[in-house]
């Protein structure tokens, strides 16, 4: 009796097992859908995938087709606020130059023209195709990666050979770079625009350089050093692909390295838009950039100076509300005390 229980139950072990292995070869694939949309495959939370799903998501879709223009500051509410701006738009000049492509022009760059850039005293999108109408400047390089550095050279030659008289101070920004202009004029009025100044986010691999992305400044003195040798292989030698990292080497061969441009100890420019520089743990401590800075990081209060210059990887319709937050709301009841610049 006993031999037959165990063989009963033996026997209806295996043909259950038998059972759902032909279940599972005949409706696999059913079965794996099935399991995909119960639970998905887990999606890594990398700062690089955050930011491409950022771009692809809103770029095309969301930026606004008609012109879009804020009031500024001519309504009652706003009026006389910009009295000390004003008086150094003049004093200390800014031509702000955008590294964009005929692909982005009309979905990044259009952001950046109707917000930040008209606080420039000039703009100049720069990319591979002359538009007329926008307007871009046309360089003579094909678009990609691997020809940054080539496109970013031709663009500071083309500043240098046409517009060095025309600023004080230059910078170059991306086309999702946010630029706070005015606290790029308050810092460049407590210099000498005919001094070599090379202003941005110091990173220290690599030579010791300023990130593209958050933006870097050369003064009209710097410029003027650095634009006759943009074509000396042998001092502006071609060390990488990557267009801040071969700019840097170009000033250092002609004396201009990076400048002190932190607050204290509060940064003014910023490779990523400002939650992952605020909110403590938002950029992994494994992540590239705590290798790559060459200041002492801080998140939280301590890691962006009231006086910010720029933030990088501002997608379009975070370049609009970047502009609304900025320049344009206001707690009642309390205003925000500028000293007059001298």
């Amino acid at each position: 009796m006993r031999n037959y229980i165990v063989g009963f139950v033996a026997g209806l072990f295996m043909g259950i097992l038998a059972s759902y292995t032909a279940v599972s070869l005949i409706y696999k694939d059913s079965l794996r859908q099935a399991l995909r949309k119960i639970c998905p495959k887990p999606q890594s939370a990398s700062l690089a995938q955050y930011h491409k799903h950022d771009h692809e998501a809103e770029e095309e879709n969301a930026v606004p087709k008609a012109p879009f223009a804020f009031k500024d500051f001519d309504e009652s509410h706003h009026k006389g606020g910009d009295v000390v701006a004003r008086r150094l738009f003049n004093k200390t000049r800014i031509l702000c130059w955008i590294l964009t492509s005929p692909q982005t022009l009309h979905t990044r760059a259009k952001p950046v023209k109707e917000t930040w850039g008209k606080r420039c005293n000039k703009i100049l999108f720069m990319s591979s195709k002359r538009d007329d109408a926008f307007p871009a400047v046309g360089l003579d390089v094909n678009e990609g990666r691997e020809n940054l550095w080539p496109k970013t050279k031709e663009a500071w030659k083309y500043l240098y050979q046409h517009h060095i008289n025309d600023a004080d101070y230059f910078i170059k920004a991306d086309d999702d770079t946010f630029v706070i202009v005015e606290n790029l004029r308050y810092l460049g009025s407590q210099h000498d625009p005919n001094g070599l100044h090379y202003w941005g986010r110091r990173f220290k691999p690599l030579g010791d350089y300023n990130s593209g992305g958050a933006g870097y400044v050369l003064s009209r003195g710097a410029l003027a050093k650095v634009g006759p040798i943009l074509d000396d292989s042998k001092l502006c030698s071609y060390k990488s692909s990557a267009e801040d990292v071969q700019i840097g080497v170009c000033l250092r061969a002609v004396g201009v390295t990076p400048g002190d441009s932190r607050d204290g100890i509060r940064e003014r420019f910023h490779p990523f838009v400002p939650e992952h520089h605020l909110i403590p743990g938002r950029v992994p401590k494994n992540n590239w950039y705590w290798q790559y800075i060459y200041y002492p990081g801080h998140e939280g209060p301590d890691c962006c100076s009231d006086f910010s210059i720029s933030f990088h990887y501002v997608n379009p319709t975070k370049m609009y509300e970047m502009e609304y937050l900025i320049y344009h709301l206001r707690p009642y009841g309390i205003s925000t005390t500028t000293h007059a610049a001298d």
